[in-house]
Formats: structure tokens, C-alpha cells, sequence
């Protein structure tokens, strides 16, 4: 097993991924972890990860009040975002460094800072009556990190991916968009509302899902309880 197999095998454990890139994803992070200076911990990685979205949230502001152009700062916001998100957690089991739960907390809560600040941005860019998308994309986004939590207490499994799409397809989705607003002013617009259509109708199905896991899961604790009939 050569270098980047061992990365791969140790960044992978415990994680769950089903998502279109999983295995482009999971190549180019294995090669990263490798490279990462072993100054630099899981916890900067974090702080590099909230900066890029801090750097996404500016480039709306700056688009709003100087340039539509700035707008593409996002994108270098957003990938910067994804290296820190990303490489956080596996940088520390890459270096047999695991705080499982505490790098648990803390993503969730830095994703949840995240999802807040695209919302906001994208709220003060748009105004008017189509803030109303932003919000609708924060709370979506919102109810899709619920429906992990939950898929976490009820299987024990972790996973962050609604089937083919991950935070990864996010990100390069809401990037492709910041291209498009700079060449087509306005569709920024059509864009947050297909983004929330998409997130709801994928919602739905993963809520549906869960529901079924978990009434079998009762079903199943429910037999476990009852006792056994003598049967002579």
C-alpha cells in the first residue's frame, strides 16, 4: 500500500459518502493531508474553512455597493471554504489525532455559521422582495442539516451527502452561479429560487426516508421489549 492508499484508508473511516465526486474528492484529499505543514492543526483548517465564507458574504457586499464583478471573489471564497471544511476533520485522523466529538460540534456549528452567512449576503445583494429566497435557502439548508443529525441518532451512521449531492456539489453550484450573475445580471435570482426547489424536493425525500428507517427501528426496539411466549 503506497502513501496516498494508507491517507485514503484512514481519512475515509467512518465517513459515509455518496456524492457524485465522492471518489475525485476523496483522491485529492488523501494527496492534501500529506502536504498539510505539520504547523498547521485541524482547528486552522476550521478558521480557513469560516474565513472563505467570511471572503463569500464580502464579495456579495462589494458586488451590492461597487462592482457586479466582485462577485467572483465568492468563488475563491468558496474554495477556500472547501479546503478548510474538508481537511479539518481528516487532517486529524490522517495524523491519529481524532477528537470525534468535539470535531463534531464544531463543524456543525461552523456549518450553521456558514449556511447564515451565504444567506445573508445573498440578502443583501438581491433586496426587496426577493430576500425572501435567501431566507428560504438558510432555512432549506437548514432543515438538511436537521435530517443528518437525525440520520446520525437513528442509524449510527454519519453521512452529510442527500444522495448524489454534497456540500461539495453545493459549493461548485452556488459558484457556477456567481459566474452567471456577473455575465447575466439578475439570474442570481432564478438561480436561489431553483436552489431552494431543489433543496426542498430533496428534503422531502430524505425526511420520507428517515421516517421509514425510524418506524422500523421502533418496530424492531418493540419486538426486542415483548417477552417470550412459552411456547411448550
Amino acid at each position: 500500500m503506497n502513501n496516498t492508499e494508507s491517507a485514503l484508508s484512514k481519512i475515509t473511516k467512518g465517513r459515509d459518502r455518496t456524492n457524485i465526486l465522492k471518489k475525485q474528492e476523496q483522491n485529492l484529499l488523501a494527496y492534501l493531508v500529506q502536504h498539510v505543514p505539520s504547523w498547521m492543526n485541524s482547528d486552522m483548517l476550521t478558521a480557513i474553512g469560516l474565513a472563505g465564507s467570511c471572503i463569500t458574504t464580502a464579495s456579495f457586499i462589494l458586488a451590492t455597493y461597487l462592482h457586479r464583478s466582485l462577485l467572483l471573489f465568492g468563488i475563491v471564497g468558496f474554495a477556500l471554504n472547501w479546503f478548510g471544511d474538508s481537511l479539518d476533520g481528516r487532517l486529524a485522523y490522517f495524523r491519529n489525532k481524532p477528537r470525534k466529538w468535539y470535531g463534531f460540534s464544531l463543524d456543525f456549528t461552523v456549518d450553521w455559521l456558514t449556511n447564515i452567512l451565504i444567506g445573508v449576503g445573498y440578502i443583501v445583494y438581491v433586496r426587496g422582495r426577493w430576500e425572501l429566497v435567501g431566507f428560504g435557502f438558510v432555512v432549506l439548508y437548514g432543515w438538511a442539516m436537521i435530517t443528518a443529525l437525525l440520520r446520525y441518532k437513528i442509524t449510527d451512521r454519519y453521512t452529510i451527502d442527500s444522495g448524489l449531492l454534497g456540500p461539495t456539489e453545493v459549493r461548485i453550484f452556488i459558484s457556477m452561479f456567481l459566474a452567471l450573475e456577473v455575465i447575466v445580471p439578475g439570474s442570481i435570482v432564478y438561480c436561489g429560487i431553483l436552489a431552494c426547489i431543489m433543496l426542498f424536493a430533496v428534503n422531502i425525500m430524505d425526511s420520507l426516508k428517515l421516517l421509514k428507517i425510524a418506524d422500523s427501528r421502533d418496530k424492531e426496539e418493540k419486538k426486542n421489549r415483548e417477552p417470550e411466549h412459552d411456547t411448550q
